[in-house]
């Protein structure tokens, strides 16, 4: 019988978190069974996610109901909701945060996706949600859009851990991981330490050839349909250990600072033809995170065949990319519409929530 290939991913330095959450997964003892049989480490969540599991399940209608007879009304009902699952999971993974010293066991809580492009809402709102989750294995989600970058810069050299999100083009990277750095310096100027100071960058994969792939039309173009999410995913792994390797880093890192784990998110194949692994076996490698949905997971410890693939094929990687311009294809502009996209695609299933637990509150 072959060990498990999700255990077997940190043999090659990779984390495996879950990206998905919901009340029961936590009370039934599932999640633990996943801690403990399949070497999970996180769980990120999002409003997407949330909307999810309190729409389709009645594992929230007692709580739901009590809230409501308290008066709450229903963006408070889903604060507490989500904090409360966010808090659960935490405590579950304390144990993992406190052996691996802070790198993981760590449980994220995205803010108000309203708050996209209003860089004082956002620090307002995730000062508030760290203070009200009261865990250090909590991360408050940030979107890496322009005003999203001094927030980023702010909170973590206010100490709040930070998962970047809604990260999709390379230069978008450089400004996040550069935002980083640049608020562990400010925070050690102010005499502060560092060593308890944790972030991720939530890179999103597949999203990324769903939209590239059928612009792809021409017989030459078709050959890289599936590839350039990939190829710019190992680009970014590059860029990561040009960046935290370099002297500016390693001098923080003397005074105890850890580096900015990638983390790859939308990790699902979108496209039927594809492996449902494809994303995870293409981007094993040291000092990263995949999140995995559910779906996932379960297919990857059932036929994951995990090698150290992301640093394999760099120049080709390369070549995918460069080939792009000459197709008529400009990543940066396509992946700032991923970003625009993505905001709406949470904003969307944050107010569907709300409408419905507004409706529950009523009745």
């Amino acid at each position: 019988m072959k060990h498990n290939p999700l255990q077997r991913l940190a043999t090659f330095g990779q984390s495996i978190w879950l990206d998905y959450i919901r009340r029961d997964l936590i009370s039934s003892g599932e999640l633990q069974r996943l801690i403990e049989n399949d070497d999970l480490r996180g769980i990120t969540s999002n409003p997407a996610i949330f909307e999810k599991a309190i729409t389709d399940s009645h594992a929230y209608d007692t709580a739901i109901r009590e809230l409501a007879q308290q008066g709450n009304n229903a963006e408070a009902i889903y604060e507490t909701l989500s904090q409360q699952d966010v808090q659960s999971a935490a405590d579950a993974f304390r144990p993992l945060y406190d052996r691996t010293n802070g790198k993981d066991g760590y449980v994220s809580l995205e803010i108000n996706p309203h708050l996209a492009h209003n860089t004082d809402g956002t620090l307002q709102e995730a000062r508030r949600l760290w203070a009200a989750l009261n865990r250090p294995n909590v991360f408050i989600k940030i979107p890496a859009t322009t005003a999203g970058l001094p927030a980023i810069q702010q909170l973590i050299s206010e100490g709040i851990n930070v998962n970047v999100t809604l990260l999709f083009g390379l230069p978008r990277y450089r400004q996040v991981a550069e935002a980083y750095i640049a608020g562990i310096e400010a925070r050690l100027a102010q005499g502060e330490p560092v060593q308890q100071v944790a972030s991720v960058a939530s890179f999103f994969v597949s999203r990324i050839d769903a939209l590239l792939d059928p612009l792809l039309e021409t017989p030459a173009a078709q050959a890289l349909r599936g590839q350039v999410a990939i190829a710019s995913a190992k680009i970014a792994y590059q860029i990561y250990q040009e960046i935290f390797n370099g002297e500016r880093f390693e001098a923080l890192e003397a005074q105890g600072a850890t580096v900015q784990r990638l983390l790859w998110a939308s990790t699902s194949s979108k496209n039927p033809a594809f492996s449902d692994v494809k994303y995870v076996e293409a981007l094993i490698g040291a000092d990263t995170v995949n999140t995995l949905p559910l779906e996932t997971l379960n297919a990857y410890r059932d036929h994951g065949e995990p090698q150290a693939r992301l640093e394999q094929g760099i120049a080709e990687a390369r070549q995918v990319l460069a080939q792009l311009p000459a197709l008529g294809i400009n990543l940066d502009q396509l992946t700032q519409q991923l970003e625009d996209e993505g905001v709406t695609k949470f904003n969307k299933p944050f107010d569907k929530l709300l409408t419905i637990l507004a409706q529950r509150t009523a009745e």
